[in-house]
């Protein structure tokens, strides 16, 4: 089962009319002639149009999209599953939303930064056209800030880190306003700052926001313990990091030796995949046309779960990003284990090195 965009929401009766219509556009169906009108009007999977494509500072772009009307929105920090055709091959990959939802136009951005030798990036980057019509998966991530905006914030980010925080500027900047915000951002170079114009900009018409820049190349890398300088109430604030994994597991170590580790969030582009921590009481994994059961301990995923019964599993990246690794899950429940949320599956395409089994598990393969 190749897969496909999020199921659009659509109201139950206009799925009703177009069943009811089936009968007439045998042996096509009705959703084939609308996504010849329209692509984005498609009730099988949610799509959306590439509107322009605006060049970012360090080998970044914008990719601006605009959604089907079936776009059910997204929180700011959350990321998105964007599925493009690249010499006629399906590939996902999962890109952190920088735009605002609050956008008066109703597009969508993403903003890749070019990976030398990769295959999703460079497209976006260099190749993607206006017009081009991409697949969007489930809008995912907890990422977000609270609902109540009751003490000030900081923010640290470094390189692409700063993606998911600037839909979350763009969105506090015009609404919640940025009335007590430091962001301590790092970058190599000073003319590789993605964004770097506008976080400036921000800093100047905002009172409220305090930008402090860290050029790594002259100014040295920044670590946890420059906070008693660049922000000395940052045990205070509700903190937001994104960047590499090294910047993170800094930020969580001073965190738990200094600071209040429940109010530091994080957001690993490369997540932490179960472990010896993992929660949950795992499972049983039942691969239906194998008709093998396979032990899914806490923390395993699915994907090696099947390895290790001998099962010969699809896999690519093994971080969730790649989305190589999807398989059908018939029906159970399962652990994403990046963030241990569980939810109830049938007859849906997951990605098996991120998600685990929580109880019986049963597998189209």
């Amino acid at each position: 089962m190749a897969e496909v965009g999020m199921r659009p929401p659509a109201s139950p009766l206009r799925r009703r009319a177009l069943r009811a219509l089936r009968w007439l556009f045998t042996p096509l169906r009705p959703d084939d002639y609308l996504e010849l009108i329209n692509p984005l009007w498609s009730t099988r999977e949610l799509r959306g149009r590439v509107e322009r494509v605006e060049p970012e500072r360090g080998g970044a772009a914008t990719v601006l999209i605009r959604p089907g009307f079936d776009w059910v929105g997204h929180r700011p920090g959350q990321y998105v599953r964007l599925g493009v055709v690249i010499d006629g091959v399906h590939h996902w990959r999962a890109y952190s939303l920088t735009s605002s939802p609050d956008r008066a136009d109703g597009l969508i951005s993403v903003t890749p930064k070019r990976v030398d030798g990769g295959v999703v990036s460079p497209f976006l980057v260099d190749r993607v056209h206006p017009g081009e019509v991409v697949r969007l998966g489930e809008v995912e991530g907890s990422f977000t800030l609270p609902d109540r905006l009751d003490r000030g914030l900081l923010f640290v980010t470094a390189g692409s880190g700063i993606t998911p925080v600037m839909s979350m500027l763009r969105h506090l900047a015009p609404g919640p306003g940025l009335r007590d915000v430091v962001h301590v951002h790092s970058a190599r170079e000073a003319d590789g700052v993605t964004f770097g114009d506008e976080l400036a900009a921000l800093d100047e018409q905002h009172q409220g926001f305090r930008l402090e820049l860290r050029i790594t190349g002259e100014d040295g890398r920044f670590t946890p313990a420059d906070l008693d300088t660049l922000c000395p109430d940052w045990r205070e604030r509700e903190t937001y990091a994104c960047g590499p994994g090294e910047l993170l597991d800094a930020l969580q170590s001073h965190w738990k030796r200094h600071g209040d580790a429940g109010r530091l969030h994080h957001e690993r582009f490369q997540p932490i995949v179960g472990g010896e921590d993992a929660e949950g009481s795992g499972g049983t994994v039942r691969f239906a046309h194998r008709n093998l059961d396979a032990d899914c301990p806490p923390g395993t995923p699915i994907l090696v779960a099947g390895e290790n019964a001998g099962v010969d599993m699809p896999f690519g990246c093994r971080v969730g990003v790649c989305h190589t690794c999807v398989l059908p899950i018939r029906e159970g429940r399962i652990r994403d284990l990046r963030t241990n949320a569980v939810s109830e599956k049938h007859n849906e395409i997951v990605r098996t090195c991120v998600h685990g089994a929580e109880g019986r598990v049963t597998v189209e393969l």
